[in-house]
């Protein structure tokens, strides 16, 4: 990574091998997208074990070329229903418990010093800041947020008013409820 977002260092940063193999997931023809090898040695990927984050990164990277910004969301998608899904289905109930709550399932997949993470500043029923400083595609990441949010039944936009990848120290995410009175601010 050539500029990280601030608060990141990414000391020993890995991620879960699962992370990775949410791309597998999210294509329907992964061969055709990403070549037989690239296809080949994520195969080898273990759900369970842990991988230097520049794995995903690299991976992210290549798929942002070739399916673009909404293949990345689908792609986030893929990854909250394989990696977090049960458990946080299990644990939060509304909206407010995702926006408090996607720290946890960050450091849940990602291990490290200084690995960054999400910080909810502000949250009421119209709206949720978060600042994210975490070193994957913010469009990967909007795809996270709304998945958990819709599983919890908090259907919300999603967008930025700031983003690293267009020179800001950090992402700045919006949420904005389609309907507070449902799943928002309680179940």
């Amino acid at each position: 990574m050539k500029r990280a977002p601030q608060g990141y260092r990414g000391l020993r940063h890995e991620t879960i091998g699962a992370d990775i193999l949410a791309v597998l997931d999210a294509l329907t023809f992964p061969r055709g997208v990403l070549g037989d090898a690239v296809v080949d040695e994520l195969e080898k990927i273990g759900a369970s074990q842990w991988y230097p984050i520049d794995q995903l990164l690299n991976l992210l990277e290549l798929l942002d070329k070739k399916v673009g910004p909404q293949g990345l969301r689908k792609t986030g998608r893929a990854l909250f229903r394989r990696t977090h899904q049960k458990r946080t289905q299990e644990m939060a109930k509304c909206g407010r418990d995702i926006v408090y709550g996607i720290d946890g399932m960050y450091r849940f997949a990602n291990r490290g010093i200084d690995i960054g993470g999400w910080n909810p500043v502000q949250f009421d029923a119209q709206i949720a800041v978060l600042e994210k400083s975490t070193p994957h595609h913010c469009m990967l990441e909007e795809g996270i947020l709304d998945g958990a949010l819709v599983a919890v039944g908090a259907t919300s936009t999603v967008s930025q008013s700031q983003c690293f990848r267009k020179g800001a120290a950090m992402c700045i995410f919006e949420v904005r409820p389609l309907d507070a009175s449902k799943g928002w601010l309680a179940p």
